[in-house]
């Protein structure tokens, strides 16, 4: 997942870790409500980049229980300090087929599938004929830059097929980041037709995975299921290792 100039400030209220994560948490609700949601159908991946093993310890005690992660070598290590905690991780940044099967050992969902080469590292092979079963989403690009990486909307159907066929990776639907030069809640309607199109194919995969700090209330109203929030809850993240 391409990094987002509009999330290198710090967009949440004064306070600790702790009011930043209950004002998030009430900005969901408020969200889903207009939306004629449920909170409760929300998932909130709180991402910590580049932020110490130990503030995701903190977030675990004030009842976080998803984490997102961008880079594989921080997420793993993250992971192998924390693996006392019940935490599902999320993989969120783009991926390396040949990191594929490390980022499976200690991942329990990738949602940057957006290449051939990433998706068919996932599948059995002679040496591991048995491998795992993860959760996966498809990546879209809502963009028409190739940089910013994601599947472009029309080779969706042939990543969520090749995704299937795999039988490794169990699709959950589709994950995008809001275009920088446009307003978040037309792209993420577009996200939603997609979404509907990708169910065709796949019944169970229903969730989409959109909106982060400054966008998620336009992801509700378009019927985002996951909430990938960093600094709104976490501060301005500190400067990259």
């Amino acid at each position: 997942m391409a990094s987002d100039p509009r999330l290198q400030s710090d967009p949440s209220p004064d306070g600790g870790l702790e009011a930043r994560l209950a004002s998030v948490r009430s900005g969901i609700s408020d969200a889903a409500r207009a939306a004629g949601r449920s909170a409760d159908e929300l998932t909130l991946v709180v991402v910590t980049k580049f932020h110490p093993a130990s503030l995701v310890r903190e977030l675990a005690a004030l009842g976080v229980t998803d984490v997102g992660e961008n880079r594989h070598q921080e997420a793993q290590a993250k992971a192998a300090e924390l693996a006392d905690l019940a935490l599902t991780w999320h993989f969120v940044g783009q991926l390396q087929s040949k990191k594929a099967r490390q980022v499976r050992r200690y991942a329990h969902v990738v949602q940057s599938l957006d290449r051939d080469s990433v998706v068919d590292a996932f599948a059995p092979t002679e040496s591991e004929p048995e491998p795992p079963v993860i959760d996966g989403f498809v990546q879209v690009n809502l963009t028409d830059d190739p940089g910013r990486g994601g599947v472009q909307p029309d080779d969706v159907d042939a990543m969520v097929e090749r995704v299937l066929a795999t039988g490794t990776i169990r699709l959950r639907g589709v994950m995008a980041v809001a275009p920088l030069d446009e307003e978040p809640r037309p792209a993420f309607a577009r996200l939603r037709g997609i979404s509907e199109r990708v169910r065709s194919i796949e019944p169970a995969a229903t969730d989409i995975s959109a909106g982060m700090s400054g966008d998620y209330a336009d992801a509700v109203l378009e019927g985002a299921t996951h909430l990938r929030i960093g600094t709104a809850i976490t501060g301005k993240r500190p400067v990259a290792p």
